[in-house]
């Protein structure tokens, strides 16, 4: 079984490959742009995938953490995928994705210092 922080290093990853895949990407770009589409929900998922697989008394740990949400979206993304709202996925990508990268990275140095 894989530890915490590597599931954590994974949502850090992924959240880092999506501001790199939106700089300087204005929204109705976004909307146009085949390949981003592809990407950004695929890292998406991975950050789902990942915060499902910690384990429930770390989650418990850090209540102030939407884990709910971040498995949710990633369900949504995966099983819902031909009725994704291009929208949801770019204020996502821009807000969401850089502010849990913030707090993931908070509890990395916390709960690991020496990563």
């Amino acid at each position: 079984m894989r530890s915490e922080e590597l599931y954590l290093t994974d949502i850090v990853h992924a959240a880092k490959a999506i501001a790199r895949f939106v700089r300087g990407v204005e929204r109705e770009d976004f909307y146009h742009d085949e390949l981003r589409q592809s990407a950004v929900p695929q890292k998406l998922i991975v950050m789902g995938e990942a915060a499902a697989r910690l384990p429930r008394e770390f989650t418990d740990r850090h209540p102030d953490m939407e884990w709910a949400d971040i498995v949710g979206f990633r369900n949504i993304a995966v099983h819902g995928y031909f009725s994704v709202d291009w929208s949801i996925v770019w204020v996502t990508a821009i807000q969401d994705a850089p502010a849990l990268h913030r707090q993931i990275a908070r509890i990395l140095t916390g709960e690991f210092p020496d990563h």
